[in-house]
């Protein structure tokens, strides 16, 4: 994967936009508490965290007509572009002192309008340039960076952020999508082609015409979905629950950290198996990791459970990521995917949203075993679904 020349160049620089966008998992939450007027702080961070993720469901709704004919590389490069100015912009103004709670959230929601296209074009990317069986690798890659990003990223935020401020972290992640937009604008070239057939449908009803991409994009969404609500029950249950510390809870999210890290690294070595039956494992798998939280009251099973849960998880979005390339045509492969995201974002909000209240009324723990119950349930379910289709195959190739 390493020896294709336009991939060895712009997967450093996808590591690296990757690292400045886990400094702004802390950057963008914190500096609202700096500009926003006295007693609002909690409203105007929830909308800053909103504003950096949901408004790319819109952009992948609404702005498609003027890139979906982009091949991957160049959507990565709009994309970063956007971020890059957006985002240099809140740096500036933070750093000058001019920057106003809403003037944050309109420039946040604008860094963000492209999102779902610039991870898409990723994944298209890879596809175009990678053959079948060395795209799980390539897909694995880029999602490793990510989950790196959430290990090193916060750290070096946080000792950033008490040195100079938030402003300037956000200002190295406005820099690192430049670094980004100019690596693949500079290799867009070499990219084949996108084909030229006319073809002016949208990823929505491509989706809606193949009942596997369906059932594919479904699945994923109530998975993401059942697991919102850890991002709110693990903390409550840490504090209030365990009586432990941040150091704690921080603990959690760097074992199922390492733990993605890892599986996601592992994810080429599940290439050959069958991949439905390896999404239907790891959302079992990563069902089953939830319950020591779940069902122990002590630190240590929970803290193992969840690292396993991370390591099972890792490979996920690379599995499920091949099976969207290779059941969407590859001309309309970017809308599909843009589609994916604009789905699975709201799908993750959702189920935070949700867990907000549930949380209230169950407790962290009850919650944290609620949602391992029901998605072991999902899991079953899919492995139902899919072994009834593997029966009727034979049947219908017989009467072919």
């Amino acid at each position: 994967m390493l020896r294709q020349p336009v991939l060895r160049r712009i997967l450093p620089a996808m590591a690296v936009s990757a690292l400045g966008d886990g400094m702004s998992l802390v950057a963008v939450a914190w500096l609202p508490v700096q500009i926003a007027p006295a007693g609002q702080a909690g409203v105007w961070t929830g909308l800053a965290v909103a504003a950096y993720a949901l408004p790319s469901t819109v952009g992948a709704a609404l702005l498609g007509r003027w890139v979906r004919r982009f091949s991957g590389a160049r959507l990565v490069v709009v994309d970063s572009a956007l971020r890059a100015v957006a985002l240099g912009t809140v740096a500036v103004l933070a750093i000058s002192g001019a920057l106003s709670p809403t003037g944050y959230v309109l420039l946040l929601a604008g860094s963000s309008l492209l999102h779902a296209w610039g991870n898409a074009g990723a994944y298209t990317l890879v596809a175009e340039v990678l053959p079948d069986e060395d795209r799980v690798a390539g897909n694995a890659l880029v999602a490793t960076f990510q989950q790196s990003a959430w290990i090193i990223g916060p750290a070096l935020a946080g000792v950033l952020t008490a040195v100079s401020g938030p402003g300037w972290v956000i200002g190295v992640d406005a820099v690192s999508f430049a670094v980004l937009a100019a690596t693949a604008a500079r290799q867009a070239n070499r990219v084949p082609p996108v084909p030229t057939e006319v073809d002016t449908a949208g990823g929505w009803r491509t989706v809606l015409g193949q009942p596997q991409l369906v059932g594919l994009l479904a699945v994923t969404c109530v998975f993401f979905f059942l697991y919102g609500p850890v991002e709110v029950a693990l903390p409550i249950h840490v504090a209030r629950e365990l009586h432990g510390s941040s150091g704690l809870l921080g603990a959690y999210w760097a074992v199922f950290s390492v733990g993605a890290v890892a599986g996601g690294l592992s994810a080429n070595a599940l290439r050959h198996r069958p991949l439905w039956v390896i999404v239907v494992a790891i959302i079992v798998g990563w069902g089953a990791a939830l319950l020591p939280l779940g069902l122990s009251d002590t630190v240590t099973p929970g803290l193992i459970g969840f690292g396993l849960g991370g390591l099972i998880y890792g490979p996920f979005t690379a599995i499920c990521t091949s099976l969207f390339q290779r059941l969407s045509p590859a001309h309309l492969l970017s809308r599909v995917l843009a589609t994916r995201t604009a789905l699975t974002t709201p799908a993750t909000a959702l189920g935070t949203l949700i867990g907000g209240p549930l949380t209230e009324a169950a407790g962290g723990q009850r919650t944290l075993l609620i949602s391992g119950l029901l998605t072991i349930v999902l899991g079953v379910l899919v492995a139902a679904a899919v072994g009834s289709v593997r029966l009727r195959a034979p049947i219908s190739s017989r009467s072919e």
